[in-house]
């Protein structure tokens, strides 16, 4: 399945250096981490960006690094995605021209005008490396679990996709209003409207900050599945030190096996499929990615 991308969500996890059972010994440096995993896996998720405005210059570094063939997806930073942020994720100057009187934590309808489009401004100049590279897959919004299907949080999501005009966005809800009852149709017809692409997502049920596995197409041009794991017991669980402990969960042959005709069908409606997996403690989202790479390929014999 040539339009099927596996990949996993980071390639530069702490835990995942640390358990030493992905890379080789003598991947020491940044560089040599990501030209080995794009040897492996022609998909991958930057999350730095999530936490910090990313640069051009790093953006630029890793499309020199990776196969002409090779796909990033971006995550959108945190502030446009209404999580909140320290005034120490932003540039420098950014928190100089705030003053000291800014609050310790900023949040992005607080922002002025000014700076909200000095911040979409950078992040679109730091996307341009990879784009101009034929790199660049989807920039993907994971909005906040705060963020209900209501007036308000439908016009933040028009709001972004206006700001990435002539990106293609992904956008992922994680909010259970969005696909209740009636919702699930009105939801995924709009996000067709917007030229959204969906974003199916597996992880545990249960939860008002889980969505269903909704298995459907919104753009022509692109799926994104994106593998949570179902560790019920850490998803919600309070000081966790960091997001691998949370997503702390080694998918089975079986459910992914469970997958693949659902991932089949996309590959039909989609002229590609980007699947993430985000079990991102150690290296369960590579043996993940391996194990789904090797039954899509057995499939398809």
């Amino acid at each position: 399945m040539e339009n099927v991308l596996v990949g996993s969500a980071s390639w530069t996890d702490p835990t995942l250096i640390r358990c030493g059972r992905f890379y080789p010994p003598q991947c020491k440096t940044a560089e040599q981490r990501l030209r080995f995993y794009a040897q492996q896996f022609p998909l991958v998720e930057v999350d730095s960006s999530y936490y910090a405005m990313p640069l051009p210059q790093t953006a630029q570094l890793w499309a020199e690094r990776t196969p002409s063939d090779f796909t990033f997806n971006v995550k959108a930073f945190r502030l446009f995605t209404g999580h909140q942020a320290l005034v120490t994720a932003l540039d420098r100057d950014l928190q100089k021209a705030l003053g000291p009187e800014a609050p310790r934590t900023l949040y992005y309808d607080k922002l002025p005008p000014e700076l909200r489009d000095e911040l979409w401004r950078r992040f679109i100049a730091a996307l341009q490396p990879l784009r101009a590279s034929g790199k660049l897959g989807a920039v993907h919004f994971q909005f906040a679990p705060w963020l209900l299907r209501d007036r308000a949080s439908i016009a933040h999501v028009e709001h972004c996709v206006e700001r990435m005009q002539g990106h293609l966005v992904a956008a992922e809800f994680r909010h259970a209003t969005w696909f209740h009852g009636d919702h699930l149709e009105q939801t995924l017809d709009w996000e067709r409207e917007l030229g959204v692409v969906h974003t199916v997502v597996d992880s545990p049920q249960g939860f008002a900050d889980c969505v269903p596995c909704v298995w459907d197409v919104t753009s022509p041009e692109l799926a994104v599945v994106r593998l949570h794991g179902r560790n019920k017991e850490t998803w919600n669980k309070k000081g966790l030190a960091a997001s691998s402990s949370r997503f702390d969960y080694q998918y089975s042959a079986d459910e992914l096996a469970a997958m693949v005709p659902e991932i089949e069908h996309l590959a039909t409606q989609a002229r590609r499929v980007h699947v993430v997996f985000n079990t991102n403690n150690e290296d369960q989202g590579q043996l993940g990615a391996r194990m789904l790479r090797q039954l899509l390929r057995v499939k398809a014999r």
